[in-house]
Formats: C-alpha cells, structure tokens, sequence
C-alpha cells in the first residue's frame, strides 16, 4: 500500500508496517533524469577501464560482511526471502559483476572489416540515460544485472525500485552511486505513476523485469520517441519429465525450482509433464521432498521456505488454486493461508489440465503444479501451447532422444537434467512474449549500446 506522498510496506513475515518511504515528486525526478543525462558525456570520456575501476570499488564494498549482511535482513525484512537466500543474492551480485566487467569490455571492442579496398570500422556507443525499473522478486541483483550493464558500457542511469521493496533499492544505491561521480547514478521512489513518469521523461532507454502487462504499456510509450528496450517479462516454464529419466532427481529440481524464494522467480517450474505411468511415483518422491524443508521465519539460519512477499500476489495464487480445485485437480499438500503475514504452504497440485487458468497464466507462487501426459508430443506441444517462452527443463536418459526433445522447445533458455543457467557469459534471454532484447552476455551488453560504422578507403 501507498498514500499520496509515501511507500508504506508491511513485513511479510509478521504483517508490521514499516518506516513509511518518501515518494518522490515529479519535479524531483526530473532533476535526478536531466543531473543524469548531464554527467553521461564525461562518464563515457572516463574510459572503459576507469568506469571498471569504481564498479570494482562497489565489489569491495561487498567484501565487507557487515555491509552483505546489512543488505541481506533488508531483504529478509522487506519481501520475506529467508536469510541464506538473501546472504545468497548479495554473494551473486559479487561473483555476476566480475563477469559482467569483462563481458562490457568484449561488447565495446571495434570490429573491422574489408571489402575490397574499403575497410569498415564499426564502433559500439552508449544511448545515453537508461531507466531502470526492477522488481521485487531480487530487490538486489536484478538492479545491479541492468545497472551495471547501463554503467559499465557508458550510459547513466536512474534506478526506480519496486514499490514493494524501496530500501533494498536505496540500499543498492548508495552503495554504488558513493563510488561514483555526481549524476551517473540516480534513484527515484514510488508506485506506477512515478514508474510511468520515469518512462516519458527524457531518457534513452528502459531495463525493466515484470509482467507482460507493464511490459506492454512500457513498449506502447516508448514507441513514441523510439526509445530503446530491454524487457524480461513473465514467465511459465515447462519441466518435461520423460520415461527413463531419473524420478527423484526430477522430482528434487522440480520442488527447489517451485519452491525457491517461495515460487517467485521468473523461471521457477510452473508446469510439470509427467507420463502416466510415473506419475504416482513421482508425485510420492515430491511430497517426501517437500517434507524435508524447514519453513520458518525468514532471519531463521535454518529456514528454507518463508512467506510470500506481499498479500497481492499471495492472493493471486489462493485464486488460482482454488479455480483448479474446483474444476477437478487435486491439491495433494499444502494450499494453506497463514496469517498473520502473507504465508502460503507449499502446494503439490495433481490431475492439472490445460483449461485450467493455474496453466495457462503465471503463478509466481509456491505450488508444483503437476500434469499427466501419454505421449512425448503431446508433451512438448503442450508445453509450447502458450504466449509466454522465458525458460524450461528436461529430465531423462541422457542422449540424443532428450537433446532431440528440448531442441523442440520454444523457449530462450533450456536446462537438461539441470535447472537453467547463464554460465560461461551466456545471455539471460526470453522467447515470445517473455521477452524483449536480452542480458548478461557480451551480445546481451549490445542492448545497451549502438553501432556507428567509419569507413575508409585503403
């Protein structure tokens, strides 16, 4: 919730209030944009290597345990991520920076080329002001996946957190912008109407990570002065579990994929293809999983699963769940709300068929929801039967016959027996609808950039 002038947000864990944060003002938001595009021209004349300089001065501020851990309860606090998970975000900002510098560096090479006696030289330059609108989901290292592509390829930027998470956002914030130079780094706070503001000023280019909705009505403004994007949107991803393949393994990833950060991650598993005939041994090696999770509160050191981040989104869910009950599944564990807090038990969902909306739409929440299927094809052309293509697993004999099956799938990103991974400067890409432009790789930092070509005669 939100009045006029301020955030107000709840502990998800308890459902207290905390301080109440200061939303900013349109004429504030202008400032910090026009301070932004002021300081783009000399950040870019710093050289590459001077700006890797001050982003390794924001990873040796990580180094500091206190600093990590500081972050790591703000999480806790504000979305509800148990502690070894948000301990966890921080350290990945870390070791995904590292990599990040060395991906810029590639993306701003010069490439020549020749044609007869023509030599082209093509050379990569910023946009200029890139806005950044990020969810609540990882209030620390999504920010810092599009901040640091922004920074590092020699753009400013203007940061707007979740509403949901404002200090995890301040937070990153003033730990990066004091390294900087005045104006390469902003932050504004509020809802959507400052998020919309922030869209139609006079910036160059929108990084935003959420639904296909704001997405859309990202896209629709942007258009009007042909502003650049990158857009990771919603996701619904697709585990197809083959005959042969191993069933408690399966059925581990399936509850850590499901259930990690309380199903709210973009590519968590939110459809499960399991054959007929596995499927009571398989749905048996879930409930064990699940059974061996602590759920507790979120400062808890052994705590696995915590609340959800916000009654919304909880409330989602309940809808979803109870829709599917009705209309025939079977909800084997879990389901249940908890108050006070926005608690949600972990869910096993059994006998789900495609009509119901728990398939169709994104759940962002702790449920494995799990089909039957009789033949292969039918698996994979339901899996593909959606607007949404973010990512999607495989589970079986290792081979060419399950190489064959995620080649069919429709989606950016594939793990084979294993979750998805951006390892070895990879991209974090969607297809279809879940997606726009991508990140993370030296191709992905070209989002950020655009190519000028000189050409001489040689």
């Amino acid at each position: 919730m939100s009045g006029p002038d301020v955030l107000q947000t709840f502990d998800p864990s308890s459902g207290r209030p905390h301080e109440p944060v200061p939303i900013n003002t349109t004429e504030e938001l202008t400032a910090v944009v026009s301070a932004a595009r002021r300081a783009q021209a000399q950040w870019w004349a710093l050289g590459f290597e001077g700006r890797a300089e001050l982003a390794q001065r924001f990873l040796a501020r990580l180094d500091d345990e206190a600093v990590r851990e500081r972050v790591a309860r703000c999480i806790c606090g504000e979305m509800g991520k148990p502690i070894k998970q948000a301990r966890a975000e921080v350290a990945n900002v870390h070791r995904r920076t590292a990599s990040f510098i060395d991906r810029a560096r590639e993306a701003l090479r010069d490439e020549v080329g020749r044609e007869g006696n023509i030599e082209v030289t093509t050379q990569w330059r910023p946009l200029g002001v890139v806005a950044v609108v990020a969810p609540w989901n990882f209030p620390f290292s999504t920010p810092n996946n599009l901040v640091m592509s922004a920074l590092l390829t020699g753009n400013t930027a203007v940061l707007k957190p979740s509403e949901f998470t404002p200090r995890s956002g301040a937070i990153y914030h003033e730990l990066f912008a004091e390294v900087l130079p005045p104006g390469v780094f902003g932050l504004v706070q509020g809802g959507g109407a400052i998020g919309k503001a922030l869209v139609e000023s006079n910036i160059d280019m929108v990084a935003f990570t959420g639904s296909i909705r704001t997405g859309q009505a990202i896209m629709r403004e942007a258009a009007n002065a042909m502003k650049r994007l990158m857009l990771e949107l919603g996701g619904k991803d697709p585990m197809i579990v083959l005959p042969g393949a191993d069933v408690v393994a399966a059925a581990q990833f399936a509850v850590r994929n499901s259930l990690t950060n309380s199903g709210q991650v973009c590519v968590a598993t939110e459809r499960v293809f399991v054959p007929r005939e596995l499927e009571p041994a398989f749905v048996d090696a879930v409930v064990r999983e699940i059974a061996t999770l602590t759920i507790g509160e979120p400062l808890a050191e052994t705590t696995d699963f915590g609340p959800m981040a916000n009654a919304a989104q909880r409330d989602v869910v309940l809808g979803q769940l109870a829709e599917a009950k009705t209309a025939g599944a079977r909800v084997v564990v879990g389901g249940e709300r908890r108050d006070p807090g926005c608690w949600l038990t972990p869910t096993v969902l059994s006998e789900v068929r495609d009509d119901m909306r728990i398939a169709r739409e994104e759940t962002f929440g702790p449920v494995v929801s799990i089909s039957i299927y009789d033949e292969v094809d039918e698996a994979v052309s339901r899996a593909n039967a959606t607007d949404y293509g973010l990512g999607a697993s495989v589970w079986g004999p290792p081979g060419p016959e399950t190489d064959a099956v995620a080649e069919r799938l429709e989606v950016g990103m594939i793990g084979i027996n294993r979750g998805l991974s951006a390892a070895a400067g990879a991209p974090w890409v969607g297809w279809k609808m879940s997606g726009f432009g991508y990140s993370r790789s030296s191709a992905g930092m070209r989002n950020f950039l655009q190519p000028r070509t000189q050409a001489r005669t040689i």
